[in-house]
């Protein structure tokens, strides 16, 4: 076993239009970092945090990473002390599920360092107990694609049902993120509690026609399931300027877009790299338009998922 090691998990877009809850998959680059350190003393120890502007605990009961180490020490029947240091690569409330990075980043570098006592897979229950600390529920949409990589389609949490979509290589994302926060909790209070059939057979053909147009690489067929007739109608009065954000998309040449989880973060994808980045232009000048600044990323569909640094 190593002393030290670490490791890296990707933020994620959640729900991708059609799929509330149900739908992720991991980008590149942006996301958080963890170095875990074994210690004499038994316990999980934050040592420090950085990148989060002193908004997080470091009281490991209350702090994605510590929960999620913690419940994967108890698993193996382990009092292994771990120290913790946390870097956090994304805003927070971004929408780009950066709770579940935290958590799945801690989680598959302990596993690392304690000898890959498990597969990555396994790691899935330890890290989405992480996540209801943050969110008050165990949602799997931003955590299973972070760990595995990839588009996930999670056919159900309980018990935990997950199924990696092959997704074409032509993909690319644009994600655009605004500098304003909405608080998830916030985001799902204002759901509506009932939906009518009409809608749901909507959705559901939506649903079906986004996976089968990723398995078949069929770009128009993906393009005409991107559309969200339950959640986004509901949420996009919580991004300033969201319907001339995700049009100025369009026009750019983007197959379809929507809020990234529970924003305020707007992802679209595209065919070309070359696509994704004048989209990514004109959605970056609807948000100036309306002063407010905004961070872009462009990425292809990240297969790997988490992974050790050194």
């Amino acid at each position: 076993m190593k002393k030290e090691i670490h490791a890296f998990a990707p933020a994620t877009v959640a729900n991708v239009s059609c799929g509330f809850d149900i739908f992720g998959f991991a980008i590149d680059s942006v996301g958080d970092e963890v170095i875990l350190r074994l210690c004499d003393k038994p316990g999980v120890y934050i040592k420090k945090i950085t990148g989060d502007n002193g908004k997080l605990p470091l009281d490991p009961d209350k702090n994605t990473a510590g929960v999620a180490i913690k419940a994967f020490l108890k698993y193996i029947n382990s009092n292994q002390g771990i120290e913790i240091d946390l870097h956090k690569g994304m805003p927070l409330s971004s929408g780009l599920g950066s709770s579940a990075a935290s958590a799945v980043a801690a989680v598959f570098g302990a596993n690392f360092l304690l000898g890959n006592l498990l597969k990555r897979e396994e790691l899935l229950k330890f890290a989405l107990e992480g996540e209801k600390i943050a969110s008050g529920a165990a949602h799997a949409d931003n955590i299973a694609p972070s760990l595995l990589g990839g588009f996930i389609l999670v056919r159900s949490c309980n018990p935990i049902d997950i199924i990696k979509i092959p997704t074409p290589d032509k993909l690319f994302s644009t994600i655009v993120h605004p500098w304003i926060e909405i608080r998830t909790e916030d985001a799902r209070k204002i759901l509506k509690e009932f939906i009518s059939i009409k809608d749901a057979v909507i959705q559901w053909g939506n649903i079906a026609g986004f996976v089968a147009g990723l398995m078949k690489e069929d770009y128009e067929l993906i393009a005409r399931s991107m559309q969200d007739v339950i959640v986004e109608p509901v949420r996009l009065s919580l991004v300033p300027g969201f319907k001339q954000v995700k049009e100025s998309a369009l026009k750019a040449g983007a197959l379809g877009g929507g809020i990234s989880g529970s924003g305020p973060s707007i992802f679209a994808l595209s065919t070309s790299k070359t696509t994704a980045e004048k989209v990514g232009k004109n959605m970056q000048s609807e948000f100036g338009a309306l002063n407010i600044k905004s961070d872009l990323y462009i990425s292809r569909i990240n297969e790997e998922g988490a992974k050790i640094l050194s």
